[in-house]
């Protein structure tokens, strides 16, 4: 359900609403499958929902989405530190689901580091190009 909500943020965020077939084609999944989904969302007051209608958040649904995003942003953005590419979009979906919140700060905590010594972060790189030979 994360990702569907993630999702719906996403959208709602530069759209204002989000109708399930968008959803469906944006997570990749069937209409039916959305649907179910949305419902269930709905039930737990995170969505506003009418059938064939548009979707939008509530305030808590908003609050949770914020938060989905940023801990996506967050382990998309250390994973880019450590140099992973081509399996970045599936790692970070296989972590963001598992991580604690203490390690999310931390992780965070690091990329800002990075990000304030980018000399680190060039070490870094030139060594992991130097193990790769």
């Amino acid at each position: 359900m994360e990702d569907y909500l993630e999702m719906i943020y996403r959208t709602c965020i530069k759209d204002g609403y989000i109708r399930v077939n968008q959803l469906a084609r944006k997570l990749n999944v069937r209409p039916s499958s959305a649907t179910k989904i949305v419902q269930k969302l709905s039930e737990l007051e995170l969505i506003v929902y009418q059938r064939y209608g548009i979707i939008q958040l509530t305030q808590e649904g908003k609050t949770i989405g914020e938060f989905l995003l940023k801990r996506h942003e967050i382990i998309q953005r250390f994973l880019r530190n450590l140099g992973i590419e081509e399996t970045l979009l599936k790692d970070t979906e296989l972590i963001e689901h598992d991580v604690s919140t203490r390690t999310l700060e931390v992780i965070d905590l690091f990329n800002n580091f990075l990000q304030l010594n980018p000399e680190i972060q060039k070490q870094y790189e030139a060594f992991r190009i130097k193990s790769d030979e």
